[in-house]
């Protein structure tokens, strides 16, 4: 994936977005035992896991939430439409060092990032880091961070893109859950005259935060194989998933449903990706497969490769029976929406379409 640039959909999906009500928990405390007992799996991942997954403490008004740069730079004013937002809905903002700092491609150097997000997740006053951008970067900091207490006082890390580092390292080694989401530079300039799809987007992190039961559809494809199914919901970016493959941050696949999103790569990358996660077992043992956006994928016009990501990923799953669809809206594209890595969802793709939803 060419992280340099963050792209807007070449395919907006006919895809829709209904909160089904807030979480039961009020408190905190209920919060925290409430997710480690509802985001369990059937057992235990391959990798040893233990099947339990913490949800972090929902956010209430007064709350708050720092933006921090982990990857890539930005500059202050591109954050003030997400601080706007975020205000708004009645949440306090808390800005890292690394807002405006810049080191090359990098958002300050990797010592100033690791000590920004290291400050954030040790901070009792912080109830959720969203990080500002995504690009390059994540993983030259990851084992450099200390997570003891984040594990011991959970707090939302939210992102997407680069940040899949992020949520791959936490679901293997904290066994907390995480949002799955767009970013500061994501935000429209002004949110009220926002495509409404954007705003369905924003309006999905909010909705996140807070607890309420997600569950977002899907139009139904030719191609997706049927079935219903329910399990940790796990994913990505899947360059950067290839990547982490062998590392600290890499995870169990075993009863999750995946989901994998990717911009700018040749169909060759994407078929040797996918034959890394057939060796490794990525692929023999899911509950389910969600294929989200695979926008501006490119072959060599000297030597192409001649399949599409729809071929390629049909050719990859062929021999599996759980259930897979395709076009799901989530990755690099407006229509990104916020997603629970780690909590517990079902899965149904049908005649009708796909529906996914967020359960506990």
């Amino acid at each position: 994936m060419n992280r340099k640039t963050f792209v807007g959909s070449l395919l907006p999906l006919v895809a829709g977005l209904s909160a089904l009500g807030p979480a039961d928990a009020a408190a905190r405390g209920d919060d925290v035992a409430r997710g480690a007992r509802a985001t369990g799996a059937t057992g235990a991942g391959a990798a040893g896991e233990p099947a339990a997954v913490a949800l972090p403490p929902y956010l209430k008004a007064g709350d708050t939430i720092g933006i921090v740069c982990g990857s890539g730079p930005i500059d202050p004013k591109e954050i003030q439409p997400s601080i706007d937002v975020l205000s708004n809905w009645g949440y306090q903002i808390r800005l890292g060092q690394t807002i405006g700092k810049k080191d090359g491609m990098f958002g300050g150097t990797d010592a100033e990032r690791t000590a920004d997000l290291q400050a954030m997740l040790d901070d009792p006053g912080i109830q959720a880091i969203l990080f500002a951008r995504g690009g390059y970067g994540m993983v030259r900091i990851i084992d450099n961070l200390n997570f003891s207490q984040f594990k011991a006082t959970p707090k939302w890390l939210i992102g997407f893109s680069d940040v899949t580092v992020i949520h791959a390292h936490v679901h293997r080694n904290c066994r907390v859950a995480t949002i799955h989401s767009k970013m500061c530079n994501s935000f429209p300039d002004v949110y009220a005259t926002a495509e409404p799809i954007i705003r369905d987007c924003i309006d999905s992190i909010g909705k996140t935060l807070k607890g309420d039961t997600m569950s977002y559809m899907a139009p139904y494809s030719p191609l997706n194989r049927e079935g219903k199914t329910e399990g940790q919901l796990i994913g990505g970016n899947l360059r950067t998933l290839e990547n982490l493959a062998g590392t600290a941050s890499d995870f169990s696949t075993e009863d999750k449903i995946l989901f994998i999103e990717d911009v700018e790569e040749y169909y060759y990358n994407l078929d040797r990706m996918l034959w890394n996660f057939r060796r490794t077992g990525k692929l023999q043992h899911l509950r389910g497969l969600i294929v989200g956006g695979f926008n501006r994928m490119m072959d060599d016009p000297k030597e192409p490769f001649g399949k599409n990501h729809y071929d390629i990923i049909s050719f990859h799953t062929k021999d599996f029976s759980y259930p897979v669809c395709f076009d799901f809206p989530v990755g690099h594209q407006k229509d990104n929406y916020a997603l629970r890595c780690g909590q517990v969802h079902q899965l149904e793709v049908s005649r009708d379409g796909v529906r996914l939803t967020s359960l506990a």
